[in-house]
């Protein structure tokens, strides 16, 4: 039975390097036509598939909304009792068929053409998504001379047609639908880059996510305000000590206003203790500080401050604004307690 599962992921393999060359090719131009309707849209993206091809259709929707571009998959059936208004002007729709012949898909064409809305199908019938004049590719399946219902309604047309199905009996769907997941996720790709979408704009779409709390943001976790241990440069160090027990973090920092003049922190403290005892506590903040302490700028991702505190072997960093070197605004303070939460330590 090994060799029926090799087979199996052989030929959709096959259908994904035709489909690449025909994207590569002949219908390099009806891709684009379709990534620019996507792109100029102005409401939503509305996927909508029966069977096979809408579970297909669920995915495509969801992995454009995860990639900055607003989608919703629409159920025909449920469309044609009563869902079919949430199509609106400005909407594109996404049409995914096999046959493109679905007979739910096409009771939506009516409305889809009386409101002006784009239509872009997703097919396996072969056809006009290459011109007369263009002809088949090498490593495109073999065409049919019969134009489905939807691709004849479409606006673009997108071929997802096979040489043969995966399955022993030729008939569940199998590497057609494996070719449809592949041309959304081109189309979902191809628009985010597009929309230039970046890394920060997958955190902020992601916050639950493990991969969206690793893009996280420092200032999204540190200490601010009220929050952050702090003293003057001339506070004795018993204030210090009360300071740095009240705040929690095993640290404080030494200010001039909003101006980082240093850190004392825990091990500061017991170094200090076990060189000069008691006359520790005569000593003002200044001169027990580390003058030159190890900071992050808010805007860095929460990884690369868990980074430099494994590197540095340290449990906080000093979140600075720095508009130079000599000049350090003090915004807060980032624990490595701060980062349980991200599920990275």
């Amino acid at each position: 039975m090994k060799h029926v599962g090799e087979n199996v992921v052989r030929i959709e393999a096959q259908a994904l390097n035709a489909l690449a060359d025909r994207l590569a090719g002949p219908m390099a131009a009806h891709f684009d036509q379709a990534l620019k309707l996507l792109f100029d849209c102005r409401g939503r993206l509305v996927v909508t598939g029966m069977g096979k091809s809408g579970l297909i259709a669920r995915k495509i929707a969801a992995t454009l909304n995860s990639t900055g571009s607003p989608a919703l998959y629409l159920h025909p059936v449920e469309a044609l009792h009563g869902d079919l208004g949430v199509i609106m002007r400005g909407d594109v729709v996404l049409a995914l068929s096999a046959s493109g012949e679905t007979e739910e898909i096409l009771q939506l064409l009516a409305t889809i053409k009386r409101l002006q809305v784009p239509l872009v199908a997703i097919t396996c019938d072969g056809v006009k998504s290459l011109s007369d004049d263009e002809g088949a590719s090498a490593g495109s399946a073999k065409l049919s001379n019969k134009v489905s219902t939807l691709a004849s309604a479409a606006d673009v047309v997108l071929d997802c047609s096979v040489s043969e199905e995966a399955c022993s009996l030729g008939l569940a769907p199998t590497a057609s639908t494996t070719t449809m997941l592949a041309l959304g996720d081109a189309l979902a790709v191809a628009l985010s880059q597009k929309r230039g979408f970046k890394e920060e704009d997958f955190a902020n779409l992601h916050p639950g996510g493990r991969l969206g709390k690793k893009l996280a943001r420092v200032e999204s976790l540190m200490h601010s305000g009220d929050a952050i241990p702090r003293v003057s440069g001339q506070t004795k160090m018993p204030e210090v000590i009360y300071e740095m027990s009240r705040k929690k973090l095993g640290m404080t920092t030494v200010v001039e206003g909003d101006h980082l003049l240093g850190v004392i922190s825990d091990g500061d403290l017991r170094r200090l203790l076990e060189q000069r005892g008691k006359d520790t506590l005569d000593l003002t903040a200044q001169d027990c500080m580390t003058k030159n302490p190890k900071t992050v700028g808010a805007r860095e991702f929460v990884a690369t401050a868990l980074a430099r505190m494994e590197e540095m072997k340290i449990t906080s960093l000093v979140v600075v604004e720095e508009s130079s070197r000599q000049e350090r605004r003090l915004l807060g303070v980032l624990h490595l307690h701060d980062l349980w939460s991200t599920e990275m330590v």
